[in-house]
């Protein structure tokens, strides 16, 4: 494949994942608030990011979807453009990054991309969710506190199982999508390389 292609294949996915990212956390938010909430390709696109898109861009697109759907949130919600929340947050997406550039160097295939996917998306409940054990006076800073934290949460709201469990259904998803689209593009390219080789000779 020619730089040329592999450029332009890069640049697409690029812009696939960056909008696919800002649209299910940012528009979402008006049309369907209480659908699927932490229903996102954000996580995803980080890890899939690093593992086909070469270079710092890889580590720089899924760093600013998160910081620019952050910012569009925040000023919906009218509180301030950056959240403590994003000390939590920011390093579960870079680790995520480092676990794609991983699978990267060891040729992964879909079921190893998957696999880190899920690795990323447990690490990011636990992270969170302990984030916010520590960051809310409403939670007991005990055990059972922090048990709360990861299962039944705070009352009046749902349960925080159920945002993993959305989190991890359309990180799963979207990684799965994002493989056959690189998978999709790399065949288109390397059929475009065949035909003109075939005019040439």
């Amino acid at each position: 494949m020619n730089p040329s292609s592999r450029s332009q294949r890069t640049s697409l996915l690029a812009l696939i994942l960056l909008l696919a990212g800002v649209f299910f956390r940012v528009i979402r938010v008006d049309l369907a608030p209480e659908t699927l909430p932490n229903f996102s390709p954000l996580m995803a696109a980080a890890l899939c990011g690093a593992v086909f898109i070469p270079g710092v861009l890889g580590l720089l697109l899924p760093v600013a979807a998160l910081l620019l759907s952050d910012a569009a949130l925040n000023l919906h919600y009218e509180i301030p453009l950056l959240s403590v929340q994003l000390l939590w947050t920011l390093p579960c997406y870079l680790m995520a990054v480092g676990i794609g550039w991983l699978l990267r160097e060891r040729g992964a295939g879909l079921w190893q991309i998957l696999g880190g996917t899920l690795a990323a998306s447990v690490i990011f409940y636990l992270v969170t969710n302990t984030g916010s054990w520590l960051g809310l006076a409403a939670y007991p800073q005990s055990f059972a506190g922090w048990l709360q934290a990861m299962t039944t949460g705070l009352p009046g709201y749902l349960p925080t199982w159920t945002f993993f469990r959305n989190s991890l259904a359309g990180d799963l998803l979207f990684a799965g999508f994002f493989v056959a689209l690189e998978y999709s593009l790399r065949d288109s390219s390397l059929k475009a390389s065949a035909r003109r080789a075939s005019v040439v000779a």
